[in-house]
């Protein structure tokens, strides 16, 4: 504990400021800080904040659309984009839309969405398989979880060191689960 007046000429010594953090507390709790470049970081993480909370609001479902006679390097193209926004970790919807008399050929439509899903069998999960929603014929990509597992150190242990469970007769172990 140090008087006021102390901590003051201390803070001017030191080119700080004295910036009172717990005034509740008993006695009052202060602290020795540059209180501009204290400010100055509060904000830049509140922004920082914000603009990651935006972000995570806007890659709930995202939406791809294709045609029928969509060519063979634009169904790449969109395939790509798909891919890297499930690298964002969006979840991706993609629809095959139908125009005219393409609706009485749904089998073209599945066909896209077929080379879609092999081309992105490593990068997603199928969550919701293809089905019509009106004009459009669509199916939900999620990406796949990516598991950061460690082995624990009993799981790095070889087994030759590991003792061997001794070995029961079948009807023991019956009469066990019996009583």
């Amino acid at each position: 504990m140090i008087p006021t007046a102390e901590a003051l000429r201390i803070a001017d010594e030191r080119t700080l400021d004295l910036v009172e953090v717990a005034p509740a507390a008993e006695p009052p709790v202060c602290r020795l800080m540059d209180y501009g470049r204290f400010k100055y970081e509060a904000t830049r993480k509140e922004r920082e904040a914000r603009k990651l909370r935006k972000t995570k609001a806007s890659n709930d479902v995202r939406e791809v659309r294709m045609k029928t006679r969509i060519g063979e390097h634009d169904r790449s193209a969109k395939t790509r984009l798909v891919k890297r926004l499930l690298d964002e970790g969006s979840k991706v919807r993609v629809s095959v839309m139908f125009r005219g008399r393409e609706i009485a050929h749904p089998e073209l439509g599945m066909a896209l969405l077929r080379l879609v899903a092999d081309d992105l069998v490593d990068d997603a999960l199928l969550e919701r398989s293809p089905a019509f929603e009106g004009r459009f014929l669509a199916m939900t990509l999620a990406p796949i979880p990516t598991r950061d597992s460690k082995p624990t150190e009993a799981k790095a242990e070889p087994e030759a060191e590991l003792e061997p469970e001794p070995e029961r007769e079948p009807e023991k172990e019956l009469d066990r689960a019996k009583a």
